[in-house]
């Protein structure tokens, strides 16, 4: 009864209280920064991962429904150089309550725009300002019979860009699927559900939020180091592409018949298809290491140059898995001439740090098994 009543809460938030935004395109939303990735390893698979039973606490702001017992007292940092100066801090940790049977979590999303001077029309200067954007996410999840997860969160998330400011309470929910036998994960979630509670200007309509509903789902393989994933985004509208008048005009000029027209429609369909697709794959060398790559079409179809494409979508990763730290390398392309490089940390503070008996009460020291298996 509890997966069904939030199979039925899934669905009823994405389709009903937001099919009225579903024709909004990118670029108009506040808070969009809460769509950027939260770790080196969810970018190195792209920048969506809600299908990874992979023991890495931050995918569980990926999809809370990830959140479970293995994850205890596991605390994930990393802190990089965006473009233009722009500095992204992001923290993980979670905690599993043995007594109730449930896994809590936090997260932590800084964005540091840098420095700005204050001028008037004519170049004088009256001082600095910063902007910065925050999120604070708390979320827990339960499991349901033996392979199937689910979870949800509350995001206080503040933009604070000058003299404009604003608030916005939101929500993700989701849920998991992980068979140990046959080592197939599948996840769904609705993401960035939600209000603004201090709009930028006052006496104006509220910006929409970042909503967005995903699937995702990977295999990995039992004789074979290797674990593939594939994730569908906005599942909710279908039209995602830029309408550019220019490829219109260009294909028009080449041909006017009736069956360059045909051609360039299908070409469209194919290319919105699979803008929401982003394929990735693992592979696991040994026990300690895990070389990642992934491409996703949507940014390679919105950022590439055409004199110049590269390695535009793709991203790649490499993890270190040591017993009580791990450590995710994350290289993403977003156009030629400039990849962004992320590294970030995970430990595990029941194995990094003793509070002897004073953590016997809370449980600090424990280690419980992972997605069930001993």
């Amino acid at each position: 009864m509890r997966l069904k009543l939030f199979f039925s809460v899934l669905f009823f938030a994405c389709f009903q209280f937001y099919k009225i935004q579903a024709q909004i395109t990118g670029g108009q939303y506040a808070f969009d920064f809460l769509r950027l990735s939260n770790s080196p390893h969810v970018s190195a698979l792209g920048g969506i991962s809600i299908a990874d039973p992979d023991d890495d606490i931050a995918l569980a702001l990926q999809n809370p429904a990830m959140m479970r017992p293995g994850l205890h007292n596991e605390l994930d940092l990393n802190y990089n150089d965006y473009y233009a100066g722009i500095g992204i801090l992001n923290m993980h940790y979670g905690y599993y309550v043995p007594k109730i049977n449930t896994s809590f979590f936090m997260g932590v999303q800084y964005i540091n725009y840098g420095t700005f001077t204050t001028t008037d029309n004519i170049g004088n200067i009256f001082g600095d300002f910063h902007a910065t954007d925050y999120a604070f996410t708390f979320g827990a999840s339960k499991e349901y019979g033996a392979h199937w997860r689910y979870g949800a969160d509350i995001k206080m998330a503040h933009s604070d860009l000058y003299t404009f400011k604003a608030n916005a309470l939101l929500t993700d929910v989701g849920i998991n699927y992980f068979d140990t036998a046959s080592l197939i994960d599948l996840g769904a979630t609705a993401k960035n559900m939600g209000v603004m509670t201090k709009k930028y200007t006052v006496g104006q309509p509220s910006e929409p939020m970042p909503f967005d509903l995903q699937l995702g789902v990977s295999k990995k393989f039992k004789h074979m180091p290797l674990r593939l994933f594939m994730t569908i985004h906005h599942l909710y509208e279908w039209d995602i592409r830029y309408d550019n008048p220019t490829d219109d005009s260009a294909a028009a000029s080449l041909n006017s018949n009736s069956d360059s027209i045909k051609l360039s429609t299908s070409t469209h369909f194919a290319n919105n298809l699979f803008r929401h697709f982003i394929f990735g794959g693992e592979f696991i060398i040994g026990k300690h290491i895990v070389v990642t790559a992934s491409y996703n079409y949507m940014v390679r179809q919105e950022m590439l140059l055409t004199t110049s494409p590269g390695l535009t979508g793709f991203a790649f990763g490499l993890g270190i898995n040591l017993d009580k730290f791990k450590i995710h390398y994350g290289r993403s392309y977003y156009y030629t001439s400039g990849p962004y490089n992320e590294l970030g940390i995970t430990m595990a503070l029941n194995k990094l740090i003793g509070l002897g008996k004073k953590g016997e009460g809370i449980h600090w020291d424990a280690t419980y098994p992972d997605w069930g298996v001993e």
